[in-house]
């Protein structure tokens, strides 16, 4: 055992063993990194725009008809957190037979994972572009349809990625 120990040893020469060279080359790494310009945002001032394939917050879509979503409850079954609830109620409209009469995401639980759009038939939850999302109490981050709801041109930009990658 000490005598793979004493070769390994041999091995290294004077300067290596001084650790001289290595630390240089952080310093010199280190020089190189504060030449480049900062890559830090103003955060308020300067807004970061995400790409289309960004995962905010869920929301839901809302065309000038309504709301899209049917009810299924398949984004509560599929979400890994158990944030979302969906109660339906039954509709006289003709181009679907039922509602979310009510539909809630607690937004503490949830872990942007993008299950629930995912698995949406018919494209009524996706996740936005919001990423800003402050909370003053635990009653305040459970959000209902009437903060869910978002209008389908300001979703445009997921909704075409969604179908380019679907």
């Amino acid at each position: 055992m000490n005598v793979t120990t004493n070769t390994a040893a041999q091995r290294l020469t004077f300067w290596e063993k001084l650790y001289l060279p290595e630390i240089v080359k952080g310093l010199v790494s280190t020089l190189k990194t504060m030449a480049k310009p900062s890559m830090t945002r103003r955060y308020p001032e300067e807004r970061w725009e995400p790409l289309g394939s960004y995962r905010g917050r869920p929301v839901l879509v809302q065309e000038e008809s309504g709301e899209r979503c049917v009810a299924c409850g398949l984004c509560s079954r599929v979400c890994p957190a158990l944030a979302i609830e969906v109660r339906a109620a039954e509709t006289m409209e003709r181009d679907k037979e039922r509602y979310p009469d009510l539909f809630e995401i607690n937004m503490l639980r949830c872990i942007y994972c993008g299950f629930c759009e995912e698995v949406c038939p018919e494209e009524a939850i996706v996740m936005s572009k919001d990423y800003d999302i402050v909370f003053h109490s635990q009653e305040a981050a459970i959000f209902g349809k009437d903060q869910l709801l978002t209008p389908v041109a300001r979703l445009q930009e997921r909704l075409e990625f969604l179908r380019q990658y679907k």
